[in-house]
């Protein structure tokens, strides 16, 4: 491959007609240039440059060869800009991986945000709760688990996001303060997430710690479709305080106690990203939403 900075050189020498004045415009000694040159004869095994009384004059193929080196230039001086661009976050693509009311609550904002401040940042948003396989998102929201490894990524915890149970305002576990989760043993559940899925260990490890395990009327896999059936009089379910939202009319929440069920909800960012401008601000954002949620009162 021949040198860069040769062809740079031949191509200010064929512009300006002189080495002398090609030295003085790129901050070389006309040695140097000279020098340049002459390797870069000697790389191509053409004369590229010869000599004309006391000056120089570039051959046809020196001047064939700087012509040619044209399209070269400028696609380098692109790539430069591109690489700019990269820097400062105002192109290329970055992918975020959530679960379901992480994505509901925290991305809208964000995703706006990030369309006004980096216009021509592509966001790829993949739903990552259901373990489809594929490639690690750059930055993913999630619940922590056991044994859960996300490689050499940035890992912040973001929320400790602790469970309420969803009754009809009139069932007697309305009026309370708080309900201690032994009292729900009774209670006929609607079940509202995965089999496997990390929110749903949380809520079973504390009904196992409270001696009991839930009795499941009916099984939906999303908080809405379960809020939905609570309305209906089937039963009670309990669930995240992130994944509650706007509840329908008639339905209450109760914070509930002893133990209380927590699932803690992180993010993590991988290294190739960490320093990306757009990577950072979702990363502000997601705190601040985080924190905003950490203060929120339910009723």
């Amino acid at each position: 491959m021949l040198d860069i900075t040769r062809l740079r050189l031949l191509r200010a020498v064929v512009a300006t007609g002189s080495i002398r004045t090609t030295a003085t415009q790129l901050g070389y000694t006309p040695s140097a240039v000279s020098q340049q040159l002459a390797s870069l004869q000697r790389e191509t095994g053409l004369r590229l440059i010869e000599r004309v009384g006391r000056g120089i004059s570039p051959t046809a193929a020196g001047r064939t060869l700087a012509a040619e080196a044209e399209s070269l230039f400028e696609t380098l001086t692109r790539i430069d800009g591109v690489v700019s661009d990269l820097r400062a976050g105002r192109m290329g693509s970055l992918s975020i991986g959530y679960f379901a009311s992480a994505g509901t609550t925290w991305l809208p904002p964000i995703v706006a945000a990030l369309r006004t401040e980096f216009p021509d940042l592509r966001l790829d948003l993949r739903i990552t709760e259901f373990d489809l396989g594929g490639p690690e998102p750059d930055i993913d929201i999630f619940v922590e688990r056991a044994h859960a490894d996300h490689g050499d990524g940035d890992v912040r915890r973001l929320i400790a996001d602790p469970y309420f149970a969803v009754v009809p305002e009139d069932d007697p576990l309305a009026d309370k303060a708080e309900v201690p989760l032994a009292e729900l043993a009774g209670s006929r559940w609607v079940d509202n997430d995965v089999k496997k899925g990390p929110c749903r260990e949380v809520l079973l490890d504390a009904c196992a710690e409270a001696g009991f395990s839930p009795e499941f009327a009916v099984e939906t896999h999303d908080y809405r479709t379960a809020i939905s059936f609570v309305a209906t009089g089937i039963g009670i379910t309990v669930l995240p305080q992130l994944g509650i939202g706007t509840l329908p009319d008639g339905l209450v929440t109760v914070p509930v106690v002893a133990p209380t069920p927590v699932r803690r909800i992180s993010v993590a960012v991988r290294p190739s990203v960490a320093q990306h401008p757009a990577a950072r601000r979702a990363v502000e954002l997601l705190h601040r939403g985080a924190a905003r949620q950490d203060t929120a009162t339910v009723s």
